[in-house]
């Protein structure tokens, strides 16, 4: 049987009716994805360690409901999940942005800090995940989980030197992919992001130097780093109902760099 286009296709992006939570929403693409997931239609529980910085982003908009916490906290996660059930009655959408990035040569890191990268890019995830993915297939809710990854997670970064937060991020991707075939049959999908070079406060160091912003143009056959609204597409189509048959995929937005 043909199934028939929606009459308006822009309908299959649209959350309205959608509960979200977000990670690492205080500052950088977390702000970004906070203001898109909203304006798309979903009301959005936002988590992040800086209170004031959560207060400020959900001035005056109804759909973004800010939850202080630190995520890699003991019991935090399930906490989250049960802040978002109190709050919308739902869990329909988790992306899993907040991460820390530490660069530095591997035979001059630190073991505990090396941990602790663990726990926030990686452990933090996969304990949200687990908490918000029971409650979809306990409760027979279909759900879209978003991991944000990296281009480190799927390739060395050279000169750049972040052994810690590789590891992490290629955790996370294949994380995303056991995760997906777990969970496929419970209509509960989980991918994953993976950006190139976009400014953050993270990689602020990258972008105010002459030889980080070679890096960046020299190595992306785009020659250029992304804007933060080229993500945006991505966000939108693997958290709605436009990708319902798409789970475990690694989205590279990364202006080539991946490619060769």
């Amino acid at each position: 049987m043909t199934e028939r286009t929606p009459s308006k296709p822009n309908d299959l992006f649209s959350l309205e009716g959608k509960v979200a939570i977000l990670t690492g929403a205080s500052s950088g693409l977390g702000n970004r994805f906070a203001r898109l997931l909203s304006d798309s239609g979903a009301s959005v529980i936002v988590a992040a360690r800086r209170a004031e910085r959560l207060e400020e982003l959900a001035a005056n908009v109804d759909s973004i409901h800010p939850v202080p916490c630190d995520i890699t906290g003991a019991g935090v996660p399930a906490m989250l999940v049960e802040a978002a059930l109190d709050i919308g009655g739902q869990i329909d959408i988790v992306v899993n942005n907040a991460g820390i990035s530490r660069v530095l040569p591997a035979i001059d890191d630190d073991i505990d800090d090396f941990r602790f990268e663990m726990e926030i890019n990686l452990v933090a995830p996969y304990e949200l995940a687990r908490h918000a993915g029971r409650w979809m297939i306990q409760n027979d809710r279909p759900g879209s989980i978003v991991n944000i990854g990296s281009v480190l997670g799927v390739a060395g970064g050279g000169r750049l030197k972040a052994a810690g937060y590789a590891a992490a991020k290629g955790g996370l991707h294949n994380l995303t992919r056991e995760l997906a075939s777990q969970w496929a049959r419970k209509n509960v999908r989980v991918n994953a992001i993976a950006p190139g070079w976009f400014a953050t406060e993270m990689n602020e160091e990258m972008f105010d130097t002459s030889g980080g912003m070679n890096y960046i143009n020299q190595n992306t056959p785009m020659g250029r780093p992304g804007s933060e609204s080229e993500l945006d597409g991505a966000m939108l189509f693997l958290a709605s109902d436009a990708s319902t048959f798409v789970t475990g995929q690694v989205l590279a937005v990364d202006g080539g760099w991946t490619a060769i």
